[in-house]
């Protein structure tokens, strides 16, 4: 199926006389008429759910839709798109472990990386998004276990160079890890320029209307574990607390990471998404394809706009030609990445708090990606735990604004931007 088909109709195929849309199982529990078949279950002899805290209905028939659009061969649900982030790094590193990460992503993210991780005993070196071979090549250490980047960041828009840092980690033996929830599998689709595993925020466009928190985490089935086994023995040595199963080699490259993560994650830590929230993200799943071009449009007519504006300092979309990242942009997401601007005013922090208050359509939120228009300055909200240095290492100054294009006409967006503007 193409990708438009698959945002309608993958995951779930109702079979005669079975519901046309995905049924909400809204149950903790499933019966079973004896302990040996429910025995099965927790042996992974046999596929099947006995409480919600693992795994439900709901919740894989949407799984199953996402890893289809992503390319992968698994993929499940979390409870937010930092618990997907979280799950996906700590699946494969412990206490002692190492991480290569882009310095150019999401607040909430870099925080707990930098400084939640730090306290489990997993360090990170932070590298510039624009990083050379040599440069990516010389954070590594002997105990790198991860590479983790964004698509599109989080504000600062920067575009990840994905075969780059799938060679370089791939040189090391250790998987890529992309967050791709700015472009959606729509835009792009990382697996297909050298990913190993995905994840997503799915709180943003796939849910694209503010109304369920959630998470997804992809796995592409393609990294051999086995041929790294010293660097992964969660993934590739017996699982004491579950019956001394080897994931690898039982589930194979295609499964094993996402049933680790199920297994021992899903049912230590509890993230589930509530399959109602999963029922919701259906729904904007279903839409996603129809709605990425309209946001992808919007973003680019308002990018337009604020590049001519004297009032403005800079402009950050990879949509512009003058755009640091347009040229690599082309190249990723040929058909637009997402319709999120960010743009600084000439007068910095102060003249942007006075422009944000001046909005009358477009609303202040700690929120993006949405069918209505959105904008917040994240130096003092969403990033305000960086500091300054920080703050610019990341490509987000203390003045910056970003702008979260919706689904309203471009004109009516323009024309509140513009009386803004003349406010200051």
């Amino acid at each position: 199926m193409k990708k438009d088909t698959q945002c309608v109709q993958a995951g779930y195929r109702p079979k005669n006389g079975e519901p046309r849309q995905i049924p909400v199982y809204q149950s903790t529990t499933w019966k079973y008429d004896t302990s040996e078949d429910m025995g099965k279950l927790f042996d992974l002899e046999a596929s099947g759910y006995f409480y919600t805290r693992l795994q439900n209905p709901t919740n894989d028939y949407v799984a199953a839709k996402i890893a289809a659009l992503e390319g992968g061969t698994a993929a499940m649900l979390t409870s937010s798109g930092q618990a997907a982030n979280f799950f996906a790094l700590f699946n494969i590193c412990e206490c002692g472990s190492h991480i290569v990460c882009s310095s150019s992503i999401y607040g909430g993210t870099f925080n707990l990386i930098a400084v939640t991780m730090k306290k489990m005993g997993i360090d990170t070196t932070f590298v510039s998004p624009d990083a050379s071979e040599a440069e990516l090549d010389a954070a590594f250490k002997d105990n790198t276990r991860a590479v983790f980047g964004e698509t599109i960041a989080n504000p600062a828009l920067t575009v990840l160079d994905i075969e780059k840092f799938a060679k370089v980690a791939h040189k090391h033996g250790v998987p890529l890890i992309v967050d791709n929830t700015f472009p959606t599998p729509v835009n792009c689709r990382p697996i297909e320029w050298g990913a190993d595993i995905v994840t997503h925020s799915t709180t943003k466009y796939m849910d694209g209307h503010g109304a369920a928190v959630g998470g997804c985490i992809v796995d592409s089935g393609k990294f051999d574990w086995m041929a790294h086994a010293d660097k992964f023995p969660g993934l590739c040595t017996p699982d004491d607390s579950y019956h001394g199963i080897t994931y690898a080699t039982k589930f194979g490259n295609a499964g094993a990471f996402i049933t680790k993560c199920t297994a021992q994650l899903m049912r230590d830590f509890g993230s589930i998404q509530s399959p109602q929230n999963a029922f919701i993200l259906n729904l904007g799943l279903e839409s996603l394809h129809v709605r990425m071009p309209k946001h992808v449009e919007n973003g680019q007519a308002v990018a337009e706009f604020l590049s001519k504006n004297p009032k403005v300092a800079s402009v950050t979309y990879p949509g512009l030609p003058q755009d640091k990242y347009y040229k690599i942009a082309q190249k990723y997401l040929p058909n637009g990445g997402c319709g999120v601007v960010s743009f600084c005013l000439k007068g910095g922090r102060k003249e942007a708090e006075q422009f944000m208050k001046s909005l009358k359509l477009i609303a202040i939120e700690t929120h993006v990606a949405d069918a209505r228009s959105c904008c917040l300055n994240p130096a003092t909200s969403t990033h305000r735990q960086l500091t300054d240095k920080q703050l610019e290492d990341a490509g987000i100054p203390a003045g910056l604004i970003r702008v979260s294009c919706g689904l309203e006409d471009k004109e009516d967006l323009i024309e509140d931007i513009k009386q803004a503007l003349e406010r200051l």
